[in-house]
């Protein structure tokens, strides 16, 4: 299936970035704008609680879900926000790297934020996406 996500990697600005610095969809590209995928289990409980790196693995699966049902795939994702509830920026590095790992050589253009607070109850990591797909 032809993908519409074409990533751009600019040879102007640094090379240590771990992504793309921007990506493109053509006109004909159906939109699909995920709202924060949250590490919460299907019982609407947190996971692993106290854990970056196990909270960003959930956020991770329940993202690819949601991207599944809308009929996209990890391949479509044009952009990410990574939100972390830390000031510490190893903290941030541990939730990234699990997000990097996932996406593989899909390395989209992304931002990652250190936060205050998140929604739920123990809630550290939560991810954002957007999905650009071509439609049969």
């Amino acid at each position: 299936m032809p993908r519409a996500v074409t990533l751009i990697r600019s040879t102007s600005l640094s090379d240590v970035a771990e992504y793309a610095y921007a990506a493109t969809a053509p006109a004909e590209a159906r939109l699909v704008f995920l709202a924060g995928a949250c590490p919460l289990n299907e019982d609407g409980s947190t996971a692993a609680v106290g854990d970056y790196a196990g909270q960003a693995a959930k956020a991770f699966e329940n993202m690819r879900t949601a991207l599944t049902d809308a009929g996209a795939s990890l391949e479509d994702v044009i952009s990410t926000r990574v939100l972390v509830a830390s000031s510490r920026q190893e903290d941030l590095v541990a939730a990234w790297g699990v997000v990097q790992a996932g996406f593989g050589d899909h390395d989209a253009p992304s931002t990652l934020l250190g936060v205050t607070v998140l929604g739920y109850y123990d809630q550290l990591v939560e991810i954002e996406a957007v999905a650009a797909v071509l439609d049969a």
